[in-house]
């Protein structure tokens, strides 16, 4: 698989989560099992070892980012979707982890630059150069609420023109700075070779609605690499598909779609609650589907927030066409296998 044109295509890549038993230890039958249900959802690709599944995996105290990438890719290894590896750090811990990502048959590293927040943009170019020597590389623009920097268009500009990069992530959960990605790359005139990916999980289905223009240059965002799409993963292809499909002709109740995938978002990420609770909301709806066992994190701290299972109740009840919950029902037995 040709990684570069795979991403071009556009596809649905969950934010792999990690499924812990309640001493907070790997469970490995379920860390399986979620792999498992997405790849038979249709998801075209799974990013392992990124915010979803928990920074902390790295620590040496759970000394569980091996053993997770690992889990992942026996089962995705004779598949053909983007294997996509979360790779974080200064420099040296960044190599080190694209090198293990690379060796275990990762296509790509999804780079975190939240480690180097008073790096200026040239020392964060020299960064990502360095870590694309070894592996080709996803850009990341990750929040700062949970973990990410501010990065100016004059990163995303420079960054646009570093040959490794096949792919950018933008999941600032802001319209200004998510523009001046999609510019950036635009106006590096590369925008047929790095795909676009939203991981603004705020505003999913309109980041796949638009064709952005910058005075006649035009690109789109083609597919998402989101935590939403951790959970309700098989609802998450068909709604992919139905974007595709639109054209330039957008029908009305695809926004309206829009806003209930929002509003769904909202329950499971925590906004407001400055997403605190955004890992364990996604746990709480596979514990609910039987996919995980418990909404339990590394960090005892990291839980649901007072009301937010409420939430959760009010949306599952509001908007049941977006979960996929037979789909799961149906198949869970054979993913526990």
């Amino acid at each position: 698989m040709e990684i570069r044109q795979h991403l071009k295509q556009g596809h649905v890549i969950p934010a792999h989560p990690l499924a812990l038993n309640a001493e907070r230890k790997l469970d490995e039958r379920r860390q399986r099992a979620l792999t498992r249900y997405y790849l038979a959802a249709g998801a075209g690709g799974i990013a392992v070892g990124v915010h979803t599944t928990q920074f902390a995996i790295r620590e040496p105290r759970f000394g569980l980012f091996r053993p997770v990438l690992e889990l992942a890719m026996e089962e995705m290894r004779q598949r053909t979707v983007a294997k996509i590896a979360g790779v974080c750090g200064q420099t040296a811990q960044a190599v080190q982890e694209a090198e293990l990502a690379a060796l275990l048959g990762y296509d790509a590293a999804l780079l975190s630059l939240g480690a180097l927040r008073d790096a200026t943009v040239p020392q964060l170019i020299q960064h990502v150069r360095t870590v694309a020597n070894v592996i080709p590389i996803i850009g990341f623009y990750l929040q700062p609420s949970v973990g990410g920097r501010l990065l100016p268009y004059s990163f995303w500009r420079e960054f646009a023109e570093i040959d490794a990069v096949v792919a950018i992530k933008i999941a600032p959960f802001d319209r200004y700075q998510t523009l001046d990605v999609v510019r950036a790359v635009v106006e590096s005139g590369r925008a047929d070779d790095i795909a676009l990916y939203t991981g603004n999980d705020d505003n999913i289905i309109v980041d796949l609605l638009t064709q952005f223009d910058f005075g006649g240059r035009k690109t789109r965002i083609v597919g998402g690499l989101l935590g939403h799409w951790a959970v309700w993963a098989r609802t998450a292809v068909e709604q992919l598909s139905a974007v595709h499909a639109t054209g330039d002709q957008i029908p009305a109740s695809l926004l309206t779609l829009a806003q209930q995938v929002t509003d769904a978002n909202a329950a499971f990420f925590d906004p407001a609650n400055q997403f605190r609770g955004c890992i364990a909301g996604l746990h709480e709806i596979l514990r609910r589907q039987g996919l995980l066992e418990g909404t339990w994190c590394l960090d005892p701290n990291e839980a649901l927030s007072p009301g937010q299972s409420e939430e959760i109740d009010r949306v599952c009840c509001a908007y049941p066409d977006l979960a996929d919950d037979q789909f799961v029902q149906d198949h869970l037995d054979e993913w526990l296998r």
